[in-house]
């Protein structure tokens, strides 16, 4: 804070079109305040000598940090739901950046971490995967939907029941009209084609993968596969030197509980679900396969290690969903410290997941 003393600091409300600043002198008294075009918000860091810039981590926030890096000028990210807070009387833009001064001077608030560029793209294509599965979902519920308004009855599962409606529009005594047979047919191509796109994307995830080695150590962990990789390398970059321990880190997903204390009182809920929504259902999922297929190894008498054995103790004593999210919490916290150690978590399971072709094109 010091080295900044000498320079402005600035915070910014950034927009699409639209950049309200609010500059400070070193004792945090805000002196200017401009409201700014993109055009007018790039030539003013231009051409004034900044020494701290403070934004919220919204959209947009990573490439303005980025950019302003390579002008020299120091950028601080915070987590937009701290901001909220410091914002004095009616919520305005002016407001905002004068609010985002008195956020940045809390030593409290963590900032947020710049992302690079390819992490970025890396959440762009897990984002894209995302939107092309629920587009897929809607369609398949939809095909559904007219099926049983025909007295068709589809069986469950995707792809089986993609197959078993494709065999209804082909049959031409089935019981679709002829009205909306030829529309179902172009929905159920354009499921096919989703899958290959989303075949492919997954390929290109794959390949990543395996150039990766902070993401060839995150699949040695059980329960954590393709997509829980790539996704927690896209969020963290594989770097977790910035969280405190391995609680910190978990707590980051929204996998530890909410507390509710006063005095000698401590009373500890649900969890907070706070944090990266796309991770935590990854790590949830993986922890409910990891449970599930523990569950079939002991009815088939065969041996589980000590994780498996902890999370079905804790099935036992609970119930199947508390278990699952007590499993989560710790796939991430050996998450944390598989990354902060560069070390696998077991050499043999990484073998089998890197080589086995589990993405493959479908015919």
């Amino acid at each position: 804070m010091n080295a900044t003393a000498a320079f402005p600091i600035v915070g910014v409300d950034l927009s699409k079109s639209v950049f309200q600043l609010a500059v400070a002198d070193g004792s945090w008294r805000v002196v200017e305040s401009h409201r700014l075009t993109r055009t007018q918000f790039e030539r003013w860091f231009i051409s004034r000598a900044v020494g701290l810039v403070v934004m919220e981590a919204c959209g947009s926030a990573h490439h303005w940090a980025r950019w302003l890096n390579r002008l020299g000028i120091e950028v601080r990210l915070l987590p937009a739901a701290y901001i909220r807070a410091y914002v004095k009387r009616n919520k305005t833009d002016a407001a905002d950046a004068c609010a985002l001064l008195e956020a940045a001077r809390c030593a409290e608030i963590t900032p947020v971490r710049v992302k690079s560029i390819e992490q970025q793209a890396l959440q762009g294509l897990h984002r894209t995967r995302s939107l092309w599965m629920a587009t897929r979902t809607s369609r398949i519920n939809a095909l559904r939907g007219f099926c049983r308004e025909f007295g068709i009855v589809i069986a469950q599962g995707s792809r089986l029941g993609v197959e078993q409606i494709g065999r209804v529009l082909a049959d031409p005594h089935a019981a679709v009209p002829v009205l909306i047979r030829g529309t179902m047919t172009l929905v159920v191509e354009e499921i096919r084609l989703l899958e290959v796109r989303i075949a492919q994307l997954e390929c290109e995830l794959t390949a990543l993968a395996r150039q990766s080695p902070a993401c060839t150590t995150l699949l040695s962990i059980p329960g954590v596969g393709l997509l829980t990789a790539t996704a927690m390398i896209a969020a963290t970059s594989g770097n977790v030197t910035h969280f405190h321990d391995a609680r910190h880190f978990a707590s980051w997903f929204g996998l530890t509980p909410k507390e509710h204390s006063s005095g000698s009182t401590r009373h500890l809920g649900r969890i907070s679900k706070r944090g990266d929504r796309y991770l935590r259902m990854l790590l949830t999922h993986g922890a409910r396969a990891v449970l599930r297929a523990a569950s079939v190894a002991v009815r088939a008498g065969k041996s589980v290690d000590g994780l498996r054995q902890w999370a079905l103790a804790v099935q036992h004593r609970s119930n199947h969903n508390k278990a699952t999210c007590a499993l989560a919490n710790k796939l991430a916290r050996i998450c944390y410290a598989t990354l902060r150690d560069s070390e696998p978590y077991g050499a043999a399971r990484l073998n089998k997941k890197v080589t086995r072709p589990a993405f493959a094109l479908p015919a």
